[in-house]
């Protein structure tokens, strides 16, 4: 990602001139080490789309979202609980084919999540309908695929699964049962859930990164494949759309993203 790039860039050339015993930097070399930086950042492709400092470019309602010590802040206290989960929506596009990359926080009774390719829910502000990156506190749902107000649960962690469409008959909710999509169909385990949960820091920070690219939808969590998603229901799947954060409905809770990099593919 583009800031660490710089940096392994300026720290190496910052060894070598001392290598070769120069005291200055001419105005040529400045300009060389410049071009490389940047032809690499150009290579890496992920763009920041969150400052560190300010909402700009995002949308959400300020009484569940702020910016603090270089994070965005999603909050519910007593004052402020929800009648239904609202999210923090990134202004810049909707983006189809992609990789994200952030930084998260959560507490341990939080509930969160990223969504992707999602539309926005009419009459409801700050509402999201469309596939998310599951994220939670007690680290049960982490890393799996639900399609918030949509066919809910499309992959649990651990699963590699083909969507199949269903005879919805307008009615989605008739092909869902326990939470998940009757048309998930599991392809193969990748790998022992529970020990696939240890992977991710409780109420410490974690890395998630989502590349959807076509139908193909996978969710990594610290590195690790927590799910993966090929979604061959044409009816219902969705290839591009809005990007936001989530604040869910339940008991007090904190959950803070930093470092959100986008990269379209």
């Amino acid at each position: 990602m583009k800031k660490y790039t710089q940096i392994a860039f300026l720290a190496a050339f910052s060894t070598l001139a001392f290598a070769c015993g120069s005291g200055e930097q001419s105005d040529t070399e400045t300009e060389s080490i410049a071009e490389v930086v940047q032809d690499q950042d150009d290579e890496d492709g992920f763009v920041q789309i969150f400052d560190g400092t300010t909402l700009n470019g995002w949308d959400g309602d300020p009484t569940y979202w702020r910016v603090e010590d270089g994070s965005i802040v999603g909050e519910i206290t007593e004052e402020t609980k929800l009648d239904r989960n609202h999210f923090i929506i990134w202004q810049g596009g909707q983006p189809g084919d992609f990789e994200f990359k952030a930084e998260f926080k959560i507490t341990e009774a939080g509930n969160s999540g990223v969504n992707y390719r999602s539309e926005m829910v009419e009459d409801l502000p700050f509402a999201l309908r469309g596939y998310q990156a599951d994220i939670d506190g007690k680290n049960n749902y982490t890393g799996q695929n639900y399609e918030e107000r949509k066919r809910t649960t499309l992959a649990y962690i651990g699963q590699k699964t083909k969507i199949n469409p269903q005879e919805t008959e307008g009615d989605l909710r008739s092909n869902i049962e326990r939470n998940a999509w009757l048309g998930l169909e599991v392809v193969e385990e990748l790998g022992d859930r529970e020990e696939m949960k240890k992977v991710v820091n409780s109420n410490d920070w974690n890395e998630i990164h989502i590349v959807a690219k076509g139908n193909r939808l996978q969710h990594y969590i610290n590195g690790t494949l927590m799910s993966d998603v090929t979604d061959e229901d044409p009816a219902n799947r969705s290839m591009k759309g809005y990007l936001g954060m989530q604040v869910h409905v339940g008991p007090p809770m904190q959950v803070e993203y930093r470092n959100i990099f986008l990269k379209e593919l």
